[in-house]
């Protein structure tokens, strides 16, 4: 993905942009200092993509305070993840925002056309599952990515996810979200030729110790191309496959 930087530099080669207003953006300060918060406006100069809102924690009137420094610094897309119904509710009142409450993402601004390189494919386990995959394909769907979902796939009943080998065979990247054992990761992992992301859920019983089994055991894959984030971490795995999505190469 291209950094804002990159972006910015080419507009003046092109003579879309003169030098001098080059030089305004790239020299802004790097944060904005708001008190509780230092809201870091240079993220998207640096990775491609602006600062990610962690809402949980947060008053609404924070992350009000919040989402106005970063739009006061050109931000048009601003994502909040791990926001609840009520707080998005009250958030209505004051920011333009729309919310995917199984998600639990709210989302400021037009969501950008899809241009990655493929389609990223969300598969889970179960439907338990799903809250995780929902926002891991939100998160990749708000950074420009075509996601594609197969839920309830899991490995208790595997001819259900052999009938999807079309999409498997042809994604760019695969997240694999499971609880229970988490086996799901590694079966995909041994019939994609692209990058698996695992993600263990909390969902299973006892002696799942709330996603440390599956933790484990996809920390353990023996296929190969598998990474793995942390428990429940949807955004993360969301995040990274937009990253892998946007891949460019570099000379």
């Amino acid at each position: 993905m291209k950094s804002k930087t990159k972006e910015i530099l080419e507009a003046v080669s092109k003579g879309e942009m003169s030098v001098d207003d080059a030089l305004l953006q790239i020299k802004t300060e790097p944060f904005v200092d708001i008190d509780y918060a230092k809201v870091d406006t240079h993220r998207k100069h640096r990775q491609g993509m602006p600062e990610v809102i962690y809402g949980a924690g947060k008053t609404p009137e924070q992350i009000v305070g919040i989402v106005k420094a970063m739009q006061d610094s050109g931000e048009e897309q601003i994502l909040i993840t791990r926001l609840s119904a009520e707080r998005a509710e009250i958030l209505k009142q004051s920011i333009d925002i729309k919310y995917f409450e199984e998600a639990r993402i709210g989302f400021l601004g037009e969501a950008p056309k899809a241009d990655g390189i493929g389609k990223i494919v969300v598969a889970t386990g179960g439907t338990s599952d799903i809250p995780v995959a929902e926002e891991a394909a939100v998160t990749a769907e708000c950074f420009g990515n075509e996601v594609v979902r197969l839920y309830d796939v899991g490995v208790a009943g595997i001819h259900r996810l052999m009938s999807h080998k079309e999409e498997i065979m042809s994604a760019s990247v695969i997240i694999a979200i499971a609880g229970m054992e988490g086996a799901l990761a590694s079966v995909i992992g041994g019939l994609a030729d692209a990058p698996v992301i695992a993600v263990p859920t909390s969902v299973g019983y006892g002696a799942s110790f709330e996603g440390l089994s599956a933790l484990l055991s996809m920390l353990n894959s023996c296929a190969s191309g598998v990474s793995v984030v942390n428990i429940d971490n949807g955004f993360g795995a969301g995040y990274l496959a937009s990253m892998i999505n946007h891949m460019e190469v570099k000379a």
